[in-house]
């Protein structure tokens, strides 16, 4: 199978306002399309050896694969967390009309 030509890199952010900041960072910058900021969740992990439980928000951001280590180290320069979220998610197909208008997004 050929490699994906999207992907979407999953991450988490502790509030909203910093969520926002980051996405339009990378959208401005035509890193990513576009990206979808969730409303509050709850995340339960460990850290430092104790049990967490926090809110937090998710973001789906959306772009070409060849521009996903470019929008992740764009990202973690400002993303405020010390060990940040960043999961690429292969694209296997879509509506094709929307991938064309991720392509024009997504140019230099």
């Amino acid at each position: 199978m050929p490699a994906a030509e999207f992907v979407l890199i999953y991450s988490t952010f502790p509030d909203r306002d910093s969520a926002i900041s980051v996405c339009e960072l990378l959208v401005k910058s035509r890193l990513a399309a576009c990206a979808n900021i969730s409303a509050p969740m709850i995340s339960v992990y460990a850290w430092q050896d104790e049990l967490t439980r926090a809110e937090e928000i998710a973001v789906l951001i959306k772009t070409r694969a060849s521009l996903a280590d470019a929008a992740i180290d764009a990202a973690r320069q400002v993303h405020p967390y010390t060990t940040p979220c960043f999961l690429t998610l292969a694209v296997e197909g879509g509506n094709a009309q929307y991938l064309d208008w991720l392509r024009q997004q997504t140019q230099p």
